[in-house]
Order: C-alpha cells, then structure tokens, then sequence
C-alpha cells in the first residue's frame, strides 16, 4: 500500500481539496475554501497545512470574527444551494466558543459548513493549556463541547488515524439534503502538527452524489386524492424549493392547476412576483391576500417547508374546519408535521410526479378569480407603502424598500435576517428572481447580513448584492467590512439609522412592555432611556473600516446613492436616517408572545385582555 506522510492537519486539507458533490450531472467542489483566524490552538497545525498547500489547492479568507466567518460560509452555501460550502478554523477557547452562535443558525437553516476547531492536547501533556477550561468531574471535556448540540455531527480527533474515519462521516453529511447543517471536527492542537504514514487512498477523488429521492407511489397516491379533492388548496412555498432547484416544477404544477402559492421567508422567490398565483408571505409577516385564503384553505400544500411559528401564526392561521395538509419534504421529520399526508421526497422530484399524476385537474375558475382579486389589492398596499409624496423629505423604513425596488435588477440580491426589515421585506418585497430574497429567519441572526454578503457574492460575484442593516444589527457584526475592503469584494450595505430596536420595540409595546430598554438614547432624569439620541456617527464608522459611504437625507438622495452604489466597483454603505413616525403595513396574522398574566400597569392588563382573546383561537392540527 503506498503511503504518504503528512501531519494530520496537511492530510486533512489535502483530502478536502478532493472532495466533490454532483447533482444533475454537475459537479462542484464541495469545500471550496478555508476562512480562518489563528491563535496558539491552529496556527501550528491548520495555519502551516493551509500556506504548505497553496492557493490552488485550499484557498484561504481572513476573517476579523469567528461567527462572522460561519455567516458568510452559510450565505455562500446558501447561494451555492447548498452543493459547495466553506470551512471554518479557529483556535481553541474563545474562538472555538464565537462559533457557537454561526453553528446554531447553519444549522436551524440546514446549510453546510465545516467548522474545525482547535482543541486542548491530546496527550495532557499540557494541561491545562492557554485558555482551557478544567471540569473537575469530566478529563475529556473542552469548550469545543458547547458545538455539540448545535452540530449535526460532531467528533474529536484524538488520534491521527482517527481522522479517516471522521472526515469520511463529515463529508457524508454535509452533502446530504436531510443530514446538513453544521458538522465540527474538533482538532487537538497536539494531534494537528503529529505525522502520520496515509493511505494515498483517503486522498482520491471522492464525488457524494446529492440525492434526489422520488416519491412512494403509495404517498403519491394519497396526495393526488387529497389535492383532487379540495376545493380550495393552497402551497406553501418553502426554503426547500431552492436548495432543491424545483422553482420550474413549481410554476409547472401551478400553471397546471391554478393553485395558489404564498411563501415562508426561505420559500419568497419561488414563483416570481408578478406570476398570477403567487400572494407573496405567509403567515404573521405575510400578506392579506395569502393569509385570508390560508383562514379558508381546505387543504395546505407545504413544499420544503418546516411550518415555524411565523409561518402558521402560532397555529391559528389555518382556521378552516377538516383543513388537512400534503408536506412534501425531503426530510420526513418535516413531512409529518401537523398530521400531514407524508410526501417524502425531493422537492422537485416530487412536484413533477405531483403534475404529471394532476393532468386535467384545475382549481374552480371563480376560486381563482378571488385570490387574483386579493392579490391586486396587495399591490395597491405596496404601492402606497413604497410612494413618496414628498421626494425631498426623510425617507420611511418601506420607502427606503420602494427605492430600492426602483433600482435593483432582476439578478441584484437582497439580505437581511433581523430587525423590522424582515417583517417589511416579507410583506411588500417583489422578488424577481429565485435567489433574489436572502433572509436568514430561521435563527433571525442580528449581525448576520454584512458577512452573509461577502460570503453571497463569493459564490456569485457577477450579481449585485446587497445588505439591509438597521443600527442595531449593525453594531452587532461590522468587523467584516475590513474583509470586504481587503478581498475587494463588492457588497453594498444599506444603513438604516433608526436610534434603537425598532422591531422590539414595536413588540414590546404590543405586549404592554412600553418599549423598555429597546431605544438608543441617553437616560433622563428619571433613569428611562427616552433622552435624545445618541451622538453616533455609524456613517463614520462604516467609512473608517475602509467602505465608500453616501450619505443620504431624501428620498430623492437616496435613490441617487442607491444608484450610484450598484455602479460602483468598491464595497459601499448608503446611510440614511428614516422617519420613526411612519409605520409599514400591520402584522396580518398573530404571534404567540406570551404576556405577564398579573400586572399592574395598565398597557400590560390590556395587552393581556387582547392575547387571551388570541390564543382561543390556537389549535392542534389531527
């Protein structure tokens, strides 16, 4: 048997740069980079295998935060749809923690990313080592532990030779559509720099052929009689319609059919906006036009979707009485959800087999008449959301949309996950492209969207991208800006200055929390933070970390600093102070936020009158 002999961390880099996925006949790289910082747990083992193996083979991104770093792995894996992914290196102790928070969102969101971790020694021989953390009660615990839950597979690698067998599980997961999400190998620094004689076998070239499983034509069965019976069905358009590629076989089915469409967060851009059928979100940040047909829907279509709390309003938006449900997913754990009719396949495996056994059914001409009805309303909604009567005042939150919604191209890209901006986004954003709309909401990760950008248009540097960002996620995560400026990737920030938590607060308020704690402002004299606004310059920052910043104070500004971003070859940040007065179209369906229950302030005691009259309204769906 011929060998090789390399140091566990060369060997394991060697063997990534032969790792590939091929679906449809197309073959991609399935680690196609390493991001990295280095401290005294990698930098010896990692950090040496990553410059002895050049560019060519591992490609290497500096990163200023290690949960920024898994962002922008995900944001990359994400545009990739999921068939190419990043790796990630940190040090142990604090840098092995910071990937934590990143683990977690790859993970609720299903998408691919390596983390790897260095670790305490091996041999104890250093013990306890720089920034190790002593467990009386357990010798083989680190903070490495912590990825643990947040990890779909985790291992150690104690051994050198246990590498083969860990990477080889890595990999099966990270390409596998069901299994993805975050998978940790948790490298002991000692163990990294140890060489080892390799079988020249574990560096051949591997393909993971990504599946795409049809469906039983016994539950396929069960699903065309279901939807054939309905008199008014409606899809939900999922997350999984995009990583599996099935926007086409989407359109097909409705086109067929007349079956509406509305979309979770991760479904929007499943049907363009402007296609008949397509009412746009779902749920509680959905829109009027979807969530009153899903009231009065008798059969719901869930396609990728795994029916998150936004998306079913707590459990109260599909209020029809024998409503019943169809979940084709790929992920039977999905597929069974609310007591469905379980179609477990790939989404666009199982939409073709759905229109081809659906030839010659067609929803009733009149049911169709009334959703395009609550579909044009919607967009007259929109449209006053977006105009702006005055062109020359302060731009609102959904004006600043409207803005750019009149620049953008099909191809340009929009991200965001946390704030207000999601609930706007869902609600009046006309997606015009598959992966136009970028919203990681299955964590709501603040500090998500900068990183996310780089790693977006890593993967696709021809389409613009830009990243939505209010000032409080801002100043969660701006470090990669000094990425963007080094790689010389070009994302366009767009800074909305809105002095504090505006989406919480919204919440709060609702709730009978009167906004506590969720403005940016100096304290009065009575200790609240309702004094004047803080005297930060975010514009300034942005612009200190080395991006192109223009300032805008109209409408009319902005739309000429939208416009000149998208031309601009550099990575650039509009700034722009929004009107707090001027509020987005209301939640159309509620959310379970329980409220305290006793209470003597009286905003509390009527928000509490309001949710008790919510929550009769939940259901289990048997």
């Amino acid at each position: 048997m011929t060998t090789r002999r390399l140091t566990v961390a060369q060997a394991l880099v060697e063997f990534l740069a032969h790792q590939y996925t091929e679906r449809d006949g197309r073959k991609s790289r399935l680690i196609s980079a390493c991001w990295g910082i280095f401290g005294h747990g990698n930098v010896a083992g990692l950090g040496q295998a990553l410059l002895e193996s050049g560019r060519s083979a591992m490609p290497y991104l500096q990163g200023r935060n290690e949960q920024a770093m898994v962002h922008a792995a995900v944001g990359y894996a994400r545009q990739s749809n999921r068939l190419s992914a990043h790796a990630v290196t940190t040090s142990v102790g604090p840098g092995a923690t910071n990937l934590v928070t990143g683990a977690a969102l790859a993970t609720v969101n299903r998408i691919p990313v390596l983390l790897l971790p260095g670790d305490t020694f091996a041999t104890r021989t250093a013990d306890p080592v720089l920034q190790q953390l002593e467990v009386p009660y357990a010798g083989d615990v680190s903070v490495n532990d912590t990825l643990r839950p947040v990890s779909r597979y985790f291992d150690r690698v104690v051994r050198p030779e246990a590498l083969i067998p860990a990477a080889l599980q890595a990999m099966r997961v990270l390409a596998d559509p069901v299994e993805t999400g975050a998978v940790t190998l948790a490298l002991p620094q000692d163990v990294q720099a140890e060489a080892f004689d390799w079988p020249e076998e574990f560096f051949a070239e591997r393909v993971l052929q990504v599946r795409r499983p049809a469906p039983d034509p016994v539950e396929l069965a069960a699903a065309v009689t279901a939807i054939r019976g309905a008199r008014r069905p409606l899809i939900v358009a999922g997350g999984g319609v995009h990583h599996s590629e099935a926007e086409e076989a989407l359109r097909a089915l409705v086109d067929a059919t007349g079956i509406p469409v509305a979309s979770t967060q991760a479904g929007k851009g499943s049907l363009r906006h402007d296609h008949p059928a397509d009412l746009g979100g779902i749920g509680h940040t959905g829109t009027a036009a979807a969530d009153d047909l899903a009231r009065t829907a008798d059969l719901v279509i869930g396609v990728g979707t795994r029916y998150t709390d936004f998306t079913t309003a707590s459990r109260t938006l599909f209020a029809a009485d024998g409503v019943r449900f169809v979940n084709l997913n790929i992920a039977a754990f999905d597929a069974h959800k609310l007591s469905a009719v379980p179609l477990v396949a790939d989404a666009r495996a199982g939409l073709q087999a759905l229109t081809e056994a659906l030839t010659g059914h067609r929803v009733d001409e009149a049911y169709q008449a009334e959703y395009r009805t609550g579909k044009v309303r919607w967009d007259r909604v929109v449209d006053a959301a977006y105009a702006a009567e005055d062109e020359d005042a302060r731009p609102t939150q959904t004006q600043v949309l409207g803005a750019l919604d009149s620049v953008v191209g099909d191809d340009d890209v929009i991200i965001n996950a946390a704030g207000s901006l999601p609930g706007d986004l869902h609600k009046l954003w006309r997606a015009r492209s598959p992966r136009q709309y970028h919203l990681e909401y299955g964590y709501s990760c603040m500090g998500y969207e900068i990183p996310a950008g780089i790693g977006v248009r890593l993967a696709a540097p021809d389409r613009p991208v830009w990243s939505l960002v209010g000032d409080g996620t801002y100043l969660m995560m701006p470090t990669e800006i000094v990425t963007a400026v080094q790689e010389g990737v070009n994302v366009n920030i767009v800074l909305i200055q809105n002095h504090g938590y505006a989406s919480i607060g919204g919440l709060s308020e609702q709730i009978g929390a009167e906004r506590f704690g969720t403005a940016y402002r100096f304290r009065s004299e009575d200790g609240a933070y309702d004094g004047d606004p803080l005297p930060v310059d975010l514009a300034a920052n942005a612009a200190s970390l080395g991006m192109e910043v223009i300032r805008a104070a109209t409408v009319r500004e902005l739309r000429a600093a939208l416009t000149t971003a998208r031309a601009s070859a550099r990575p650039t940040c509009v700034y722009v102070e929004t009107d707090p007065g001027q509020t987005s179209p209301g939640a159309q369906a509620w959310w379970d936020v329980p409220v305290a229950e006793t209470a003597t302030r009286p905003a509390a005691v009527k928000a509490r009158k309001e949710y008790d009259r919510q929550v009769a309204a939940r259901r289990h769906h048997l």
